[in-house]
């Protein structure tokens, strides 16, 4: 992926990622004038919606134009990087349809899976991971695609399913695109893939005042569906090809929150009876404000599991103190299922000593 034409030097990449920013920056303003011609709105119908009045949606769309701009301008294009526009397009206007007319989740899920076998067909796979000293080749084991599949897909939704509070989705984007570019910087990876990562960065950044609380625009699906699929090709164009013994953790721990919180998602619906796809309020985010955390309290301790989780994947990217990156790692976990099933537990305790407050209260009686 490696080309004379690209400048290999520091500046190169900073000029891309201010680039992005500005472009990012300039577009959301006409994207959002443009959501409220068209009606690209969300307008508040139940308890999971955090916003009170009427928003325009589709502002992913500036961050798509930013990325792809930007992309063409600083980026050699070879045929991976035309696999993952390709594939960009295809969310992008799978985000826009469904901004617009709600798309039924199985036909967004169609979609997903087309856009991640075109990534994959265009030579983006995972080979290899390895998992506790133990290296599993899923190349040898023929399953190199549908693991590819699997986890653009995983990530590309998880992304989506946190979209819940005023830059909450963007935010964390912003914080996993720079956390995923430092680690690259850190590795032997292609000049060009840490300029695309870069890119990325600066277009969720530049998108990011106008989403963060009190949000003037949000990016809808449009976005969180393009960002999701954008970080994870980028995860596997890099952290993937890292040596064997981070090639899972680091990805992994960059993306921890969304990832974890889906995870939850789709255990606490089945649990319950319900279909994994199937809309509640219980994610993480809901559990603060359910917790009386407002909305720019909730979001700004979220950034914070997410950089935490972040300096854990760069310090184990860069081979030093595993240790205490390795004991972050327990401390978001533990923190993320306290924030998610703290109330539940609680909850569970509480009535567990009513109960048997009341039974004491019995016995003397």
């Amino acid at each position: 992926m490696e080309s004379t034409t690209l400048l290999n030097s520091p500046l190169y990449l900073i000029i891309a990622i201010i680039c992005a920013f500005f472009i990012s920056v300039t577009l959301t303003p006409i994207v959002r004038v443009f959501a409220f011609k068209y009606k690209v709105t969300d307008v508040p119908k139940d308890n999971r919606r955090m916003h009170k009045k009427e928003m325009p949606l589709m502002g992913g769309l500036a961050i798509f134009a930013a990325f792809i701009l930007c992309t063409l301008i600083f980026c050699d294009i070879d045929k991976r990087i035309i696999g993952m526009l390709l594939g960009s397009i295809l969310i992008v206007i799978t985000g826009i349809i469904d901004d617009k007319c709600d798309m039924k989740a199985i036909f967004k899920f169609i979609m997903q899976i087309a856009a991640a076998v075109i990534a994959y067909l265009s030579g983006i796979v995972i080979q290899q991971i390895n998992i506790f000293g133990t290296i599993i080749d899923f190349e040898v084991l023929g399953i190199a695609g549908p693991v590819t599949v699997v986890w653009i897909v995983a990530l590309t939704n998880a992304i989506n399913l946190i979209d819940g509070l005023d830059g909450l989705s963007c935010g964390v984007s912003t914080i996993s695109s720079f956390t995923l570019l430092i680690s690259l910087i850190y590795s032997d990876t292609p000049f060009s893939v840490i300029v695309l990562t870069g890119i990325l960065a600066g277009s969720c950044l530049g998108f990011l005042p106008f989403n963060f609380n009190p949000a003037k625009i949000f990016m809808g699906d449009t976005g969180a569906l393009f960002l999701g699929y954008a970080m994870s090709v980028l995860s596997i164009l890099g952290c993937f090809k890292l040596n064997a013994l981070v090639s899972f953790w680091v990805p992994f721990l960059i993306f921890a929150l969304p990832l974890l919180d889906t995870a939850f998602a789709f255990i606490r619906r089945i649990l319950t009876g319900r279909s994994p796809f199937s809309a509640d309020r219980g994610h993480v985010h809901h559990r603060l404000i359910d917790k009386g955390f407002d909305q720019k309290h909730s979001v700004l301790l979220l950034y914070a599991v997410s950089g935490i989780s972040g300096v854990s994947a760069i310090l184990i990217s860069i081979d030093k103190y595993i240790g205490g990156a390795a004991m972050l790692v327990v401390a978001v976990v533990v923190l993320i299922l306290n924030l998610t099933f703290g109330s539940d537990v609680n909850g569970m305790l509480n009535a567990k000593g009513n109960e048997d407050s009341s039974s004491d209260e019995n016995d003397k009686n």
